[in-house]
């Protein structure tokens, strides 16, 4: 191959933007110091970390001592689920069908010790189905902002009414959704919110949990003081200014890029449908991420299809476990039948998305979808 696939591959992971990288390397290099040491090293570390709270709280409206540094999304949700549940006074949490594995494996040990989880069903867009929500008491309520295979955007400030109405707090795993679409934690009503670094054009290994200043919740890891005591150990410095810097840049890019990519990926799919005879469209054509196009091909397995397409660099629908592939739960719980689901691709764009781009991964999926195409 003369050159890289082009990256369609966005909604699992983007590269470090060319800012972010910048804000980044004198953290990595000359300013080493401990934020906790009270010498000139540590107390420009401090500075740094601070100045990055307020980059993260300005981009979802909150205030910086709202903002707890993490790993990443699978441990902010983590935190918000467990240590919300730790307080709870009723044992019964609300959630969906079509969450991450980062929230369905804590929900799962709240199952293990004794709570009650109602899932909400979805309708064939992937969108909670609100009637369905149930009565009585509710802990915790806790739903993705936008649907990390699909796209799909969930009526969270609905959802965090009911669940505000049935006495629990309200988490939203916005990982996939910040930097994408405007996400606003008053206008969403919700409690807690994970965010993830590396979906934001920042570095792997670092997220944010926001925690709504009435919020109690008990930290899951135990030692010194940093970050009030919710979440200690020593600040990972040189990605926290990273994340900071990532915020600032989303911000910026907010006014056009996500018009900028959803008529790239209106594009994309206008093209698709001329090329490739029986295309389905999994994605919603509204309340929909900007940037992301689930598609699939009747009768074939989107692994194969990308097999046979190293232009690009996508993701499928579904999973491979010893060579038996198996359909996304996301799509079966949208009512996708399972021959479909299994010829599902995931095509998700970026800001380095071009034109170009688009056209030539359409020649190379029509390519693939030929009858005699095979990888």
């Amino acid at each position: 191959m003369s050159h890289s696939p082009r990256y369609f591959d966005h909604n699992a992971t983007t590269p470090i933007a060319p800012a972010v990288a910048e804000a980044m390397w004198p953290f990595l290099t000359e300013h080493f110091g401990n934020p906790s040491s009270n010498h000139p090293y540590g107390q420009r570390a401090k500075t740094a970390v601070a100045r990055a709270r307020e980059q993260v709280a300005a981009l979802i409206g909150a205030h910086p001592d709202e903002i707890i540094f993490t790993s990443g999304g699978t441990e902010g949700n983590n935190l918000a689920i467990r240590g919300a549940a730790a307080v709870a006074s009723t044992k019964v949490a609300v959630t969906t069908t079509v969450e991450h594995p980062a929230t369905n494996a804590p929900l799962s040990l709240l199952e293990a010790a004794g709570w009650t989880v109602q899932r909400l069903g979805v309708d064939g867009e992937g969108r909670a189905r609100i009637d369905a929500f149930p009565t009585g008491a509710v802990g915790l309520g806790t739903v993705i902002l936008a649907q990390n295979e699909v796209g799909t955007i969930q009526p969270v400030r609905t959802i965090a009414d009911l669940v505000h109405d049935a006495g629990g707090v309200l988490h939203a795993d916005a990982a996939q959704a910040l930097g994408k679409i405007p996400v606003n934690v008053d206008a969403l009503g919700v409690d807690l919110l994970s965010i993830a670094g590396h979906k934001l054009y920042a570095p792997k290994g670092v997220g944010a949990l926001y925690v709504r200043r009435s919020t109690t919740l008990r930290p899951l890891l135990v030692g010194a003081g940093q970050e009030e005591g919710r979440r200690p150990g020593t600040e990972n410095v040189a990605s926290i200014v990273a994340l900071g810097a990532a915020c600032d840049v989303a911000a910026g890019a907010l006014a056009q890029e996500p018009a900028r990519e959803a008529a790239l990926r209106d594009l994309l799919w206008t093209a698709l449908t001329r090329t490739i005879p029986g295309l389905v469209r999994l994605s919603p054509t509204d309340g929909c991420l900007p940037n992301t196009l689930m598609i699939a091909v009747p009768g074939r397995l989107g692994a194969d299809i990308l097999d046979a397409t190293p232009e690009i660099a996508a993701s499928t629908g579904s999973a491979c476990h010893s060579g038996v592939h198996s359909p996304a739960a996301t799509l079966l719980a949208m009512g996708v039948a399972p021959d479909v689901a299994l010829g599902a691709i995931r095509l998700s764009l970026g800001r380095s998305t071009t034109a170009l781009d688009v056209r030539e991964a359409v020649a190379a999926l029509h390519h693939a979808c030929q009858p005699d195409a095979r990888p």
